[in-house]
């Protein structure tokens, strides 16, 4: 039985109070993330098959090859559009977190220094809640890795296959 959305809203709303502020710096990097990598996907495929339909039509009539190449290199330039800001972005997470841990683990030394080291369990707890961050962050990271790893061998294989297309000049 799964539990009701009540019960989904209230652990994700203790794991951000858990977390920190940091989480929500973590959530707003991953939505930006996933959302390029969403668009990255639709361009694969709903545009690029169009695109690339539209230029192999296109090379079949062009006799120029100056023309032709520049054909292939604003596709290409299509193909290769984003992946910078996803490396970029999926880098970031796992940073972000650990800033996150070590403003907890400082929040952490400034209550043992208050209240001593008597409590173990609220040190633990501490040490804990510091950790989710980075967590968080290479949770995010790992996933986005997956899918840029996916979609950027995809996009060097189609860039071999318009090289291809242009040298040999075909209709493919």
């Amino acid at each position: 039985m799964l539990p009701s959305l009540h019960d989904w809203l209230y652990a994700l709303s203790q794991f951000f109070q858990t977390g920190g502020w940091v989480l929500y710096l973590i959530l707003l990097v991953g939505v930006v993330l996933f959302s390029l990598i969403l668009e990255r996907l639709g361009y694969r495929f709903w545009q690029y098959p169009a695109a690339k339909k539209a230029l192999t039509t296109e090379l079949g009539r062009t006799a120029t090859f100056s023309v032709r190449r520049s054909r292939v290199c604003d596709l290409d330039i299509a193909l290769n559009s984003q992946f910078a800001m996803i490396k970029c972005l999926i880098t970031l997470c796992p940073l972000i977190g650990l800033l996150g841990t070590v403003t907890g683990m400082i929040q952490v030394f400034d209550a043992l220094a208050l209240y001593g080291t008597g409590n173990p369990r609220m040190m633990a707890a501490g040490v804990a809640s510091a950790t989710f961050p980075t967590m968080t962050g290479m949770a995010v990271a790992v996933a986005g890795l997956l899918f840029y790893n996916r979609l950027f061998r995809w996009a060097e294989a189609e860039r071999s296959r318009l090289r291809l297309v242009l040298q040999t000049g075909e209709n493919r």
